[in-house]
């Protein structure tokens, strides 16, 4: 039964969920070096990927969540804790996220797991490592989780597990969760980068028939979804972007071990975001909800060196539980 108990317990005042949440973005100071790879892509796109090299046999894949990048504090944050511990990391920028616009009038949504796929497979032909583990964070998180279950018996053997942190798998109930006033500042942030990106996508590809005034009268995910995700991705409704993004009815198919971990507190996250039923029934997937930490978060104090509960957590799960080929 891999369900985890919880032993993060921040002082005060990270115990509210919202402070935790914001504390990281607005107040840590983690940076990362980078070599930076661009690879092309199938559709004639480009992947920015953000190396940090030691001489490891094992890389540790990261994905950032939404609107993020290599540059995130989270991300920093964990590529140098790892570095410390002996593991090359790539961070991988989703498309349009890597400070230049992608190429395409697509960029990355949620189930967009044919980009993880792509960016493994090259890792596999271009590089010799024995192992290869996924980390996640928030969108980040769901991609991997979607794409371990989603490969099932046929992922490759390099790839020996993962990690997500703070993930909506269930996507329809947790945007019920982030259209309440409780998130209105968050919205706010995220809807002011989102909505720039889609003026500037309906400047370079006038055949995408942006309507400007319903994009500026824009407050939920679901608007955004009938203004882009559904019409340029194919989705026939935001319904069936939800049904078909979430990772929560691959978690049974996960085959390699997994860890979620989600806070209680995490104002993103509805009900069904927390799946013990899944975790206590698989022999690969793990589960771990924390009473606290907010979304991202997991920050412990106002001292900067006891803030990495997240990235020792991180670290103890792959020594624990993956099994690496040395």
């Amino acid at each position: 039964m891999p369900v985890f108990s919880s032993d993060f317990l921040p002082t005060m005042p990270f115990r509210n969920g919202y402070f935790n949440t914001t504390y990281r973005p607005l107040f840590m100071k983690d940076k990362a070096s980078y070599i930076r790879k661009r690879i092309k892509t199938w559709d004639h796109d480009f992947f920015d990927l953000d190396f940090s090299f030691v001489g490891s046999k094992t890389l540790v894949l990261l994905i950032h969540g939404l609107e993020g990048s290599s540059d995130s504090k989270y991300m920093a944050s964990n590529v140098n804790h790892l570095k410390k511990e002996g593991l090359d990391t790539v961070c991988f920028n989703l498309r349009g996220c890597s400070g230049e616009d992608n190429l395409l009038l697509s960029t990355y949504h949620s189930g967009k797991t044919e980009d993880v796929d792509f960016v493994i497979k090259y890792l596999l032909k271009n590089y010799e490592y024995k192992n290869i583990i996924i980390v996640g964070f928030s969108l980040g998180g769901n991609l991997t989780l979607k794409y371990i279950g989603e490969q099932g018996e046929n992922i490759s053997p390099i790839v020996k597990g993962g990690i997500a942190v703070s993930v909506p798998i269930d996507i329809g109930s947790a945007e019920i969760e982030m259209d309440k006033l409780k998130n209105k500042l968050f919205m706010e942030m995220f809807f002011k980068t989102m909505k720039n990106k889609l003026l500037e996508k309906a400047f370079k590809f006038p055949e995408y028939k942006l309507d400007q005034s319903k994009l500026f009268k824009a407050t939920k995910f679901k608007h955004l979804e009938h203004l882009y995700t559904v019409p340029v991705f194919g989705f026939k409704s935001p319904e069936d972007y939800w049904k078909k993004a979430s990772s929560k009815p691959y978690l049974l198919n996960i085959n390699k071990p997994t860890l979620l971990i989600n806070a209680k507190d995490d104002s993103f996250l509805s009900r069904e975001c927390y799946p013990y039923e899944e975790a206590e029934i698989s022999k690969y997937f793990f589960f771990e909800e924390t009473k606290f930490g907010g979304h991202v978060g997991f920050m412990t104090s106002f001292k900067p060196i006891e803030n990495t509960w997240l990235e020792y957590r991180i670290d103890r799960f792959i020594k624990e539980n993956i099994q690496l080929d040395i």
